[in-house]
């Protein structure tokens, strides 16, 4: 079971690194200074942005979970 557990909790980490990354820069920031201003004057559909909050969202609850039940199971 910890191996499962500590298993579901390094890909859900790497999944919300790349979930987080892919999303819009809201303002002048680190993501403006690599190249993200650029790209954010262009437009973007609101519809995949909804899409990628709800999956990070998701993503989180999965991965808070896992710490949780990891947390748990290691106490004993």
């Amino acid at each position: 079971m910890n191996l499962a557990l500590t298993i579901i909790l390094i890909l859900t980490s790497i999944l919300m690194i790349i979930l987080v990354l892919l999303h819009k820069g809201k303002g002048s920031g680190l993501s403006d200074l690599f190249g993200g201003g650029i790209s954010s004057t262009y437009g973007g559909s609101s519809v995949v942005e909804k899409n990628l909050d709800r999956i990070t969202i998701v993503v989180g609850g999965v991965w808070f979970s896992a710490v949780i039940a990891l947390s748990l199971l290691l106490k004993n």
